[in-house]
């Protein structure tokens, strides 16, 4: 299998299955930091739970009514915040090395593209 990295304007994320530690890759514009593939998976999965609360918010909330909810594991905490159609994103690791970022709304719908497709978790 080879080295994935997919990107666009404000995002991008990558697998390498070959890598001896750091498999995965999350990135914006002007940082990036590597994954393990236990943060991947999590990153992952936590996005697309995150991303399904905020459509099912949708018929909850007033049409100029923002909100902002978190998801975390041992691993990785996440955060959006927005509209349900529209929303940034921000994560923290939760481990020893530690590392941050976050995205604005206009890159998060190709993140989420992205990670849906990066691989199975």
């Amino acid at each position: 299998m080879e080295r994935i990295v997919k990107s666009a304007e404000g995002w991008r994320i990558g697998w390498d299955p070959n890598a001896s530690k750091y498999k995965g890759l999350v990135g914006g514009d002007r940082w990036a930091i590597e994954l393990t593939e236990a943060e991947l998976n999590d990153f992952c999965r936590l996005l697309e739970q995150l991303s399904q609360t905020m459509s099912q918010m949708a018929a909850e909330l007033m049409d100029a009514e923002k909100i902002a909810c978190e998801a975390e594991t041992d691993l990785v905490w996440m955060q959006v915040e927005g509209y349900p159609q529209a929303y940034s994103l921000h994560f923290i690791l939760n481990t020893e090395r530690g590392g941050e970022g976050s995205w604005p709304e206009s890159a998060v719908p190709g993140l989420m593209q992205a990670a849906r497709v990066l691989r199975v978790f």
